[in-house]
């Protein structure tokens, strides 16, 4: 969720309610993984979140990262828990940024508060204005969720919350570039912004497998055409003020002969995905038993991150 280029060994992503979400997006792959965890409550307890946010400070990592499913289902006193642990852990001098990609729902004047007076970096889920926003992002009864995830940007400008915005192009929302950036930088006055494909698997389990992708998925043609409209707008009036990921990522691998996005490295498997259970899989695009590195109870993140491969 930043732009900044510096590159560490590895990332984690927590996902403390595992595939568990408020929402019902048409989309979204994620939401099957619930399966590899059929008898479980999907929350996080507090030994795996401690075990976690001490391994990462004691690793010297620069980022505690919670995401989801919606990781607000927690609650706020799981973070505020979260919180008082890694402030006993913190050494003298060290710091650590904290970050939560969410759906904006369930944040109010409380939560934001709490965002606010510890330097949360919030990435907010939204895909452009209503009409494109509420095509595929409803929630459980299939209602529209635009306005909640807006009056939920409102609160966060308003209490100085931190916030970028996680985009997700697709099929719809493709064919209307500069109404989803425009949107998003005059509406919204939003400074960083980053786009993700949406390549949805056409299969039964919600996996990487097989070649078929469904009718919601966006074409390469139309990602190309998407971004370059973007660009062409943004290169012209909006560099150093609007900060798009992919293109300053793309400026950063010429720079510094790599990149922290993922798509553009020679290799991935850095960016580790960790379960409400402990569970770390190689990536979040990849929580399948084969990808299964091994569980943070039983060994650290880093002797489990720098095999980089799965569990026998």
């Amino acid at each position: 969720m930043t732009n900044s280029p510096t590159l560490t060994a590895f990332h984690v992503m927590a996902k403390p309610t595992g595939a568990q979400c408020n929402l019902d997006c048409s989309y979204c792959f994620f939401l099957k993984k619930a399966a590899l965890y059929p008898e479980s409550a999907f929350r996080m307890s507090d030994e795996v979140m401690e075990r976690y946010v001490r391994q990462v400070v004691e690793a010297g990592l620069p980022s505690i990262a919670w995401q989801g499913g919606e990781p607000t289902l927690m609650g706020l006193d799981f973070f505020r828990r979260a919180m008082a642990v890694e402030k006993k852990c913190l050494k003298p001098g060290q710091s650590v940024e904290n970050t939560l990609q969410t759906n904006g729902i369930l944040i109010d004047a409380e939560w934001c508060r709490f965002l606010r007076d510890n330097s949360f970096l919030v990435g907010i889920s939204l895909d452009g204005p209503a009409h494109l926003h509420d095509v595929y992002r409803k929630d459980k009864a299939g209602n529209p969720t635009f306005d909640k995830v807006v009056h939920a940007v409102r609160l966060m400008q308003r209490h100085g919350v931190e916030f970028n915005i996680l985009c997700t192009v697709n099929a719809v929302n493709s064919r209307h570039p500069l109404d989803v950036y425009r949107f998003f930088r005059d509406e919204l006055k939003a400074r960083y912004i980053q786009f993700i494909p949406i390549v949805e698997r056409d299969n039964a389990a919600g996996n990487q497998e097989g070649a078929a992708v469904t009718d919601r998925t966006v074409q390469a043609e139309a990602y190309g055409a998407f971004l370059n409209a973007i660009f062409d707008e943004w290169v012209k009036r909006d560099v150093g003020a609007t900060f798009v990921t992919l293109f300053d990522a793309v400026l950063a691998s010429y720079v510094y002969g790599t990149s922290s996005v993922c798509v553009l490295r020679p290799t991935c498997g850095d960016a580790l995905a960790l379960e409400h259970t402990g569970d770390l899989y190689s990536c979040d695009h990849f929580v399948e038993p084969a990808h299964l590195l091994g569980n943070i109870t039983e060994a650290p993140l880093t002797s489990r991150a720098s095999t980089g491969s799965a569990r026998d």
